[in-house]
């Protein structure tokens, strides 16, 4: 039980950090979820919105900082 309280608190905490990394980002004027190739629809009674681009970038940052974790850990 204790190793699953810890990864809780190891997972919380790094959305904590992933949050407040994203609210600085928007403060600093990137506009993280309305880049260039995000999809947006605004129909008469609908809209539809899909960040494709915000997607990519956040998935090739994360690939990139769990590759030099497991570098570091070896």
């Amino acid at each position: 039980m204790n190793e699953i309280g810890r990864l809780l608190v190891g997972i919380g905490l790094f959305l904590l950090l992933l949050g407040g990394l994203v609210l600085l980002l928007g403060k600093a004027g990137i506009p993280l979820g309305r880049l260039p190739g995000d999809i947006a629809y605004r129909g008469k009674h609908t809209s539809f919105y899909f960040p494709l681009a915000t997607c990519i970038l956040l998935s090739v940052a994360l690939s990139l900082v769990f590759y030099l974790l497991s570098r570091f850990r070896r």
